[in-house]
């Protein structure tokens, strides 16, 4: 009997590669092939995809078939084919008849292990982005980063750098001249290509590669290295199309003090991973289907979500010019605002609310570049300085944990004519230190002094008092709600429950908010007893979802739960882990709970995820960095302390770099990110890539 043939395929931005694996592990043929950009003026399909390639499908299916017809085969003659890489697209199953994608990362890391068992440290370089892949052993899973959105770290740099030198690419790395100290910016492809060039008359051309090669390989460094800080001197695979380049393994070599080790068939790694994976497919197929056990919910929708869409069209449509209009943001206490019966107009949330308009975005983000607020400006930021808002009564801002907001805010008073009614709330950014609650239980008595003298009327005390024990209910309640979910399988989808972002609502101290929370109780119990008769709590993944999500697509959350089956068990924002409030001291509790929400204090906001860990057994954490980390509630110091602290946790940590509202930023590596984490969650819980089998 003959044996089984594996087909593994890895389709680039720039190359075309496949590998041919045997039944006994052996590498029949492979390919290494540069794509060509599509003949114009064709559009029609003629069908003929083998001859005709007049479409990107079509041109890969033809490539596909000339590979196969050299190896003597077709399409039936394989047991299982798998395709990887960043020009897989929706219509890719219409020409190639593959049975499972698998993410480059996994790919390449299946590929390295195929060739080299022991390897725990890889580098891959290809056309469009950078990859570093790491065993973790405490962990017990391979952990990845990539690139975002810049080509410095990848083979488009070079390429070029080669065009504009008319160097061939290949000649590049035997005319460097490996003892020069010429040196080039490494932050931007562009710029620094451009750069290389103007110095083409006055530096000799050995240096100019040189320069470029090191650039390469610090941007590779700069941008997914910091995995390989804690371990100098290990053994690093380098592969891709860039390790073709033998100067840029020699200056990662001298950068990072690791023996650089370019494998065999580096080229195509990722389709040699790609047809092991193939290998482990049939396998476990058996003959038939891979069944894996989908994630259901029960899928009532209910009273809940109809509340809250009343309260919210209510809040911020209301037009009552009885009560004063306040703006916010997210974290001024509403208990002071409620009991005073202001309108209030959450700054953030209303940007939040408008962002699933994508022309309104466009347009707004665009009216605030005219004003000077470009990408270096907070997105939900830029969108209030393009809006056009009510103009309010008076202005309410915290110092913490945003101070490009409070500025911000400083700045849309001045617009709008009330600088003078603006207060900033100090926060001190360390909830515990000795004057932090006297400081913000001052500052909240100072305020409402200054908006009494704006309205022209007083805060009724007994008024605040019922708001504190409205919040006090609906805190009580939210947190039975909290533990229903920490303590069940999947109750309710986490890309539907993140936009509920209970701690930053502003209905605290009303009974609107009080019916919510009741309403809400009452759907999770019957949701919980549903789920508990088809799972118990270790059937699925547990993720917890940190940070805010993209409001204007669902995409990737939906991507996470419903393509990957990884429920996102909770969220951050709707995290209430305060202490009650006392309504007899209302401005000491309201500094306290401010303090104990959890985002002033970065600190405290690690030790909440940690002790969240085992509370409700999560086995993953995702972090979207909205701005790429400019945001303070993401930024990279939070970021580097979460990730030290889940390692003592053994949990890993995925750091999604993207933007809460401007589509048009967000990195196209997010799939393969959220895809390679979800496939290394499956390895380590159900020994295998693809998930629980049914």
């Amino acid at each position: 009997m003959a044996e089984k043939r594996y087909l593994g395929i890895d389709i680039g931005s720039t190359t075309f590669k496949a590998v041919l694996l045997s039944e006994s592990g052996k590498v029949l043929r492979s390919v290494y092939k540069r794509t060509q950009p599509i003949d114009s003026g064709k559009v029609a399909c003629t069908g003929r995809c083998n001859s005709c390639g007049h479409c990107s499908g079509g041109a890969v299916k033809r490539l596909a078939l000339e590979f196969l017809k050299v190896c003597g085969i077709s399409f039936d003659d394989l047991s299982a084919l798998v395709v990887t890489g960043s020009q897989i697209v929706e219509d890719t199953k219409k020409f190639i008849p593959f049975d499972f994608q698998v993410s480059e990362v996994t790919a390449h890391v299946e590929g390295a292990k195929f060739l080299h068992p022991d390897v725990d440290a890889i580098i891959d370089c290809g056309g469009q982005d950078s990859k570093c892949m790491v065993y973790d052993r405490p962990m017990n899973l391979w952990t990845s980063m990539m690139s975002g959105v810049c080509a410095a770290g990848t083979g488009s740099f070079l390429d070029s750098v080669a065009q504009k030198l008319g160097v061939k690419i290949e000649d590049v790395a035997d005319k460097v001249n490996y003892d020069s100290h010429t040196e080039f910016s490494s932050v931007c492809a562009v710029l620094s290509a451009t750069s290389i060039n103007k110095f083409k008359n006055r530096v000799p051309i050995g240096d100019l590669l040189a320069g470029a090669c090191k650039a390469q390989a610090r941007t590779i460094l700069n941008s997914v290295g910091q995995l390989l800080l804690n371990a100098p001197g290990r053994k690093i695979l380098f592969q891709g199309g860039v390790a073709f380049n033998k100067a840029v393994a020699y200056f990662l070599n001298k950068l990072t003090g690791s023996e650089i080790v370019i494998p065999q068939y580096h080229e195509v790694m990722g389709a040699l991973g790609a047809a092991v994976v193939a290998k482990k497919l049939d396998e476990l197929k058996k003959g038939g289907e891979l069944d894996i056990a989908k994630v259901e919910y029960e899928p009532t929708r209910g009273k809940s979500t109809l509340l809250r869409i009343k309260s919210t069209k209510h809040d911020f449509f209301s037009k009552d010019a009885s009560k004063p209009l306040v703006w916010r943001n997210l974290f001024y206490p509403t208990e002071i605002l409620n009991a005073m019966g202001c309108r209030i107009r959450t700054l953030e949330t209303y940007a939040a609310l408008y962002g699933r308009r994508a022309d309104f975005v466009k347009e707004t983000l665009g009216k605030a570049a005219q004003k000077g607020f470009d990408q270096q400006t907070c997105s939900f930021l830029r969108m209030l300085e393009g809006m056009e808002l009510e103009k309010p009564d008076f202005a309410v801002s915290t110092a913490q944990p945003c101070q490009q907001g409070e500025r911000v805010f400083a700045d849309l008073t001045r617009t709008y004519g009330i600088p003078d009614r603006f207060y900033s709330l100090q926060t001190p950014v360390n909830g515990h230190s000795r004057n932090a609650v006297e400081t913000i239980a001052d500052g909240l008595a100072e305020s409402v002094a200054e908006m009494e003298k704006a309205f022209g009327r007083k805060l009724d005390p007994a008024r605040l008092e019922e708001a504190c024990v409205l919040s006090n209910e609906a805190a009580a309640l939210a947190k039975t709600c909290n533990e229903i979910r920490f303590t069940s399988p999947p109750v309710v989808r986490g890309s539907e429950a993140i936009y509920n972002a209970i701690v930053f609502s502003q209905l605290w101290g009303t009974q609107d908010l009080v019916e919510i929370q009741k309403a809400y109780l009452e759907e999770l119990q019957m949701k919980k007893a549903w789920a508990e008769q088809r799972y118990s709590i270790d059937d699925t993944h547990r993720l917890l979802w940190l940070h805010l999500p993209p409001f204007y697509d669902t995409r990737h959350l939906d991507y996470i739960e419903k393509t990957c089956n990884a429920p996102i068990v909770f969220e951050e924002t709707n995290f209430v882990g305060w202490e009650p409030l006392d309504p007899k001291d209302p401005y000491r509790s309201l500094a306290k709970k401010l303090l104990q929400s959890g985002f002033l204090d970065p600190f405290q906001r690690v030790e909440y995820v940690k002790r969240a860990i085992p509370a409700g057994k999560f086995n993953g954490v995702i972090l979207y960095t909205h701005g790429f980390g400019r945001c303070s509630l993401a930024d990279r110091s939070f970021s580097k302390l979460l990730r030290e602290t889940l390692e003592e946790t053994g949990v890993p940590l995925l750091a999604l770099e993207g933007d809460c509202m401007d589509a048009s930023i967000d990195p196209c590596s997010t799939v393969t990110k959220i895809a390679s984490f979800v496939e290394a969650l499956n390895l380590k819980k159900f020994g295998n890539i693809f998930g629980k089998m049914a």
